[in-house]
């Protein structure tokens, strides 16, 4: 059965039909043409399909787009302003966290979501905090180092 759901993406208002069993992931990539958000184990484990609901971290593999009707949701094509990379994501860059990229998008908003409460984090902090992320192709080095430089900035 499908139903008219109202979404908040990024700043602006979508209204689209869709089954009421999709998930945000899926209605954001197939329908609104969100593709930074990835697709990765559709299983809540490797956080590559984070995005943020109302601040928070969400794993939108496992949401329901109905549940997250007038909740403010935050893609990774979102984030920057005014074609602008957002601080985390300039960092990210900078420091050479970013390999295939597969897991950029979401780990870039975990850490926002993390910086947005603790500015001023020490390493173990970091790693903690991303350790619901997960990269194939890094040790995680670089990535806690962009994180961490984007809080110093």
């Amino acid at each position: 059965m499908k139903q008219a759901i109202r979404l908040y993406v990024n700043g602006e208002e979508h209204e689209i039909l869709a089954e009421t069993n999709r998930t945000l992931l899926d209605v954001l990539r197939e329908n609104l043409g969100l593709t930074g958000t990835k697709r990765g184990c559709d299983l809540g484990t490797c956080g590559a399909c984070t995005v943020l609901i109302n601040g928070k971290p969400h794993l939108s593999c496992l949401t329901l787009a109905v549940d997250v009707q007038g909740k403010e949701i935050l893609t990774i094509e979102g984030l920057g302003q005014d074609r602008k990379l957002h601080p985390l994501q300039k960092a990210f860059v900078e420091n050479g966290a970013v390999q295939c990229g597969f897991c950029t998008p979401g780990m870039i908003l975990t850490a926002k979501a993390f910086l947005d409460e603790h500015p001023s984090p020490a390493e173990e902090d970091v790693k903690k905090a991303i350790s619901g992320n997960f990269c194939r192709c890094t040790g995680y080095v670089k990535i806690v180092e962009a994180v961490l430089a984007a809080a110093k900035k």
